[in-house]
């Protein structure tokens, strides 16, 4: 599925900016990691390879927004009673 999309807004000193990291064909998926104060941000194809990565700064990142794709077909039902 196409679209996975996560958006990392980081301080800059005196300002913030915003990255966003999108898996860029059908079947990719972005994955996050925080390790030894280090947030990676990889695109993945479906076997596991890395495309891509984004590294910042842990103690630099305000916030980590991870936002799926919605899923095209599948109906939602909501607040149906029985």
């Amino acid at each position: 599925m196409k679209g996975d999309r996560v958006e990392i807004v980081v301080d800059a000193g005196d300002t913030t900016r915003t990255y966003e990291v999108t898996a860029s064909r059908a079947g990719r998926r972005v994955e996050t990691a925080v390790r030894r104060g280090v947030v990676e941000v990889s695109e993945v194809t479906r076997n596991g390879s890395v495309v891509r990565t984004a590294r910042f700064m842990a103690t630099r990142v305000l916030a980590l927004v991870e936002q799926p794709e919605p899923r095209s077909g599948v109906d939602e039902v909501e607040g149906e009673a029985a």
